[in-house]
């Protein structure tokens, strides 16, 4: 399969920061939607684009807490939205519709990892309904707004799309679950939904991204127990972080779906997943966790997926 999975020489890396990747750029004007603004690596993106000078609408499950966490950051607002139910989607997205602004980012920042067998909605996996499904839905929803010419929809992914690909015969996890595996589907379902989207909405000039933000800890941890965290040797017993290669402060997590959102280096460009603000190169074949998998950037296995996806949600804004 040819790829346009290439490094393209940013300039940037593993070390840069959101503040880094937006030096010189202005974004005056711009309305942008990040999911999960309010903390870990989206409270860093929502600070980044507010001081480039964009207008930051962040959807939040506990808008309080919201609140509180952006308290003293300009440009912000908040609304409540929980990926989890997509009634909520649907009633914020109308709520966002009937302002008539338009949308030039959408950041699907937000989603939750290896979390013990839960079940939403009508009886989803947990982590492909929040992390996927409630994406899917909310930018379809909000496609009437986003605007043609140059928006870009950016879905954050991990690495731990390596874990496993899409569960064609059992994607709700009814048999055998496991936390981990089904994080690694969440994620590939996250690469192949901007894979598909790029290609439906590139005529458009509506580009999509999916990417790695790098290794962090924050409160996507939450559902891990610390003895495990300990093994991992990312924390002490005492439950402090452990400083190791590799690991990404907050402000250097944020950059790379930062820069998919802004860099003009990326115009032209859609459809690729990125890491350390650039074009990942495909996966080494050595099984080494680096790079993208062929199973996230398959086209088929996207346009698969998006109409599973349409099926399950009952939105599609491209329907024939």
């Amino acid at each position: 399969m040819s790829t346009a999975q290439h490094k393209i020489g940013s300039g940037f890396g593993a070390h840069s920061t959101a503040d880094d990747v937006l030096h010189g750029i202005d974004l005056s004007g711009k309305l942008a939607i990040v999911t999960g603004g309010y903390s870990g690596l989206g409270l860093e993106t929502t600070r980044a684009l507010t001081k480039a000078g964009a207008r930051v609408v962040v959807p939040a499950r506990r808008p309080d807490t919201a609140r509180e966490a952006l308290e003293g950051v300009d440009g912000v607002e908040v609304d409540a939205l929980d990926l989890g139910d997509l009634e909520s989607v649907r009633s914020f997205a109308e709520r966002f519709l009937d302002s008539a602004r338009t949308i030039d980012i959408v950041i699907d920042n937000a989603g939750i990892m290896a979390c013990p067998q839960t079940r939403v909605g009508p009886g989803w996996e947990a982590q492909f309904a929040t992390n996927h499904l409630g994406h899917f839905a909310l930018v379809n929803r909000l496609w009437p707004a986003i605007e043609p010419g140059g928006a870009r929809v950016v879905s954050v992914s991990s690495r731990g799309h390596h874990f496993s690909g899409i569960r064609w015969d059992d994607v709700h996890w009814r048999q055998g679950y496991d936390k981990w595996q089904a994080y690694g589907q969440a994620k590939t379902a996250n690469v192949l939904f901007a894979v598909q989207l790029d290609r439906l909405a590139a005529d458009r000039g509506v580009r999509a991204f999916a990417l790695h933000p790098g290794g962090i800890l924050t409160p996507l941890q939450r559902h891990l127990p610390k003895e495990e965290m300990v093994a991992h040797g990312w924390i002490d017993e005492d439950g402090n972080p452990i400083p190791q290669d590799g690991f990404k402060t907050p402000e250097q997590g944020a950059a790379t779906q930062v820069w998919a959102a802004t860099s003009p280096q990326l115009t032209g460009m859609g459809g690729v997943y990125l890491e350390d603000c650039d074009i990942a190169e495909p996966a080494p074949a050595d099984g080494e966790r680096a790079g993208v998998k062929d199973w996230a950037v398959d086209p088929e296995q996207a346009a698969r997926l998006w109409t599973l996806s349409a099926e399950l949600t009952g939105v599609n804004a491209f329907a024939a």
